[in-house]
């Protein structure tokens, strides 16, 4: 079990080493692809190019392009006074600066929080969860929060959240596209090629979740047991939990490259549908959390 030092040493490794490999699956997907489609080693050097651009603006702009496809907008002090000094209460006893804050127009109550490092972290929230949450709720969420920034997750899960959704669009670029077309019959491609290419295209969703899954669960208990020590009152995150986990409202804005942001999981559905997801779901099931929180309190 690794100390919280070593997590946030591990974290910040580990958002290097997603994007290197990243760059690696890129271009033979985009090589299998453009074999298929007959052009050969150009789609594989334009994959390079891409995947490898995409990892730098992931790294530097991830944030603003996870706040723009989520419809966020900057939260103003006297509108939102609860977040606000929430948030400034809990980042002076974190100490950390304290983060820009967002609000998400949607009434599902959930919370998500972006960035690279402590020093350009952004917490946001629905005015779902805003609305529904007492104060004492709403800083159990701050806190967990804020313990994702402290601890580097932010960075790792922006990251992650950009390349996921670029990894669907090629998988989906490729299907849409006339790849049996009479160019690829001229250039004698190998058909074998052809049904490879196609099958990494089908399983291009599948792959993009196993890519959220490489992002441990761990790091939601820890952030959990991290706000329950910055508030000092494990049982306002629980309260908070048991809340957002029983609206059954899913939240409009969130995607499959989002999701594993969130606090708790945004695509609500029917409870045997929620089983079977959990398999695949980065988020611990919530009687879990509580599970934990409760044993901290004891």
């Amino acid at each position: 079990m690794r100390n919280f030092y070593d997590q946030v040493d591990w974290n910040k490794k580990r958002s290097f080493l997603v994007m290197a490999c990243f760059v690696v699956f890129v271009s033979l997907v985009a090589y299998l692809f453009g074999r298929a489609s007959g052009y050969g080693y150009s789609w594989m050097i334009s994959g390079i190019l891409i995947s490898g651009i995409t990892s730098l603006s992931s790294y530097y702009w991830s944030d603003k392009l996870i706040l723009a496809i989520s419809g966020a907008k900057e939260a103003s002090r006297s509108e939102f006074f609860n977040f606000y000094t929430v948030a400034e209460n809990l980042s002076l006893a974190a100490r950390i600066p304290k983060p820009k804050l967002y609000v998400i127009n949607d009434s599902a109550p959930n919370a998500f929080a972006t960035g690279r490092d402590p020093q350009h972290a952004v917490i946001c929230a629905t005015t779902g969860l805003l609305d529904k949450l007492n104060r004492t709720e709403l800083e159990g969420v701050i806190g967990h929060e804020i313990s994702h920034i402290k601890n580097y997750d932010i960075r790792l899960m922006s990251i992650v959240a950009v390349l996921v959704g670029l990894v669907s669009l090629l998988g989906d670029w490729f299907l849409r596209g006339r790849i049996g077309s009479d160019r690829r019959d001229k250039e004698g491609n190998d058909g074998a090629i052809y049904v490879l290419a196609f099958v990494m295209a089908l399983l291009a969703p599948l792959t993009a979740q196993l890519i959220q899954l490489a992002i441990s669960r761990r790091r939601e208990f820890l952030a959990d047991a991290s706000s329950a020590m910055i508030n000092k009152y494990p049982d306002g995150l629980i309260s908070a939990l048991k809340k957002i986990s029983q609206d059954k409202e899913p939240l409009e804005v969130a995607n499959q490259a989002t999701a594993h942001l969130y606090i708790v999981n945004p695509f609500k559905g029917s409870e045997i549908r929620n089983k079977i997801s959990n398999l695949f779901n980065t988020h611990p099931p919530i009687s879990e959390r509580i599970k934990a929180l409760q044993s901290e309190n004891k």
